[in-house]
């Protein structure tokens, strides 16, 4: 097992892709080449995790939180971070990081919390444009259903809940090859005239070269004609924090308590209540607080998230009841989810979730 392995099949949930521009996901130290002897799984891959990965002859820790945040120009020991990097480095283990890219799938970080607390009819709160293309090609008619097969399995032609979508219009295609040319049909030098189909799929952005390398196998075509486009659509399943139903109306009070026990928090912060039932509830993993006036559009009736500050509560302005959680305690649950995503690949391979507790806040 090369550590290349686990890390492809995390970005096969989670594409490197569709993390935010401030981030930095991804292999942060080591070589993807190296035999992996075991993965440690964590929310921060601070002193004593590395610690921990040594002791248990792990020689790759997952975390979610990025070590490596800004640029460093000395590596001296002078801080925990780059105690963490000296450490790391002089036992040859790899740190890879999976974080707002696993924030902003829809069934990353928000969707744990969205199970905790049994929320029905999910959507992303804020889904992402920009992350969409379309596919346009031409082919014969009795290629036309091995292509599209082939296309949807290489990934095209999801939309929210429905798969292999497409579009295919009837139409004729002509094409004259030259001497240097191979015609599948008709003659060199001579116009061909063929009745085709033109298809229609489309797919996200990072599986361009896949769907391409798809097109070109299962196309009959010497030479494949085909575009691709750029769309500003809506991305349904990649954006930040998600908004459910709870599948009976609650009191808030109640809420409260069960959120508290729910999501292991010792202290909830919110805003003054409402005196009405709980219903529609918005979430976020993480900080979250930008995404508020997501929520209120979207007359949600509570916003769980973590890291807001004081006058930020202010802008709730009795529409919407905040609550948060905490950052850690929101995403607590995020080292369960790499274990799922690693094992149910290689449900034989050694793979362990930490036991320190890395959140740096306590309560009294």
């Amino acid at each position: 097992m090369k550590i290349a392995e686990i890390i492809q099949t995390i970005e096969d949930f989670a594409p490197i892709s569709y993390q935010e521009s401030y981030d930095n996901a991804g292999l942060l130290i080591g070589d993807k080449l190296a035999d992996c002897t075991g993965v440690l799984i964590c929310l921060d891959a601070i002193e004593a995790v590395v610690d921990e990965a040594i002791a248990k002859k792990c020689n790759l820790v997952v975390a979610h939180h990025p070590i490596i945040f800004s640029g460093l120009k000395k590596i001296t020991g002078k801080n925990y971070i780059e105690r963490v990097l000296i450490k790391a480095i002089k036992n040859d283990i790899a740190i890879y990081a999976c974080h707002t890219n696993l924030d902003n799938v829809k069934l990353g970080v928000n969707n744990i919390i969205a199970d905790k607390l049994g929320l029905k009819n999910r959507k992303v709160l804020e889904p992402k444009t920009g992350k969409l293309k379309k596919l346009y090609t031409y082919v014969p008619s009795a290629n036309k259903e091995t292509l599209l097969n082939a296309l949807f399995a290489a990934g095209a032609g999801n939309i929210g809940n429905y798969s292999e979508c497409s579009y295919s219009m009837d139409g004729v295609g002509t094409f004259k090859g030259n001497e240097d040319s191979n015609p599948v049909i008709g003659e060199k030098n001579k116009r061909s005239t063929e009745p085709e189909h033109k298809i229609e799929v489309i797919f996200p952005n990072y599986l361009e070269s896949k769907i391409l390398q798809a097109l070109k196998a299962n196309h009959p075509y010497e030479e494949v004609a085909y575009e691709i486009i750029s769309l500003d659509n809506s991305y349904q399943d990649v954006g930040s924090g998600l908004i459910g139903e709870l599948e009976n109306a609650a009191d808030e009070t109640e809420f409260l308590v069960s959120l508290k026990e729910k999501m292991q928090t010792d202290c909830i912060r919110h805003t003054a209540l409402l005196n009405k039932k709980i219903k529609k509830v918005a979430l976020c993993g993480g900080s979250g607080s930008f995404l508020l006036p997501n929520a209120i559009a979207q007359k949600a009736d509570i916003f769980i998230t973590g890291d807001f500050k004081y006058h930020q509560f202010f802008d709730a302005d009795n529409q919407i009841i905040i609550a948060d959680i905490g950052h850690y305690e929101s995403e607590q649950f995020t080292a369960q989810l790499f274990n799922k995503i690693i094992s149910e690949k290689f449900p034989t391979f050694a793979v362990q979730i930490s036991t320190i507790n890395t959140n740096p806040i306590n309560y009294k």
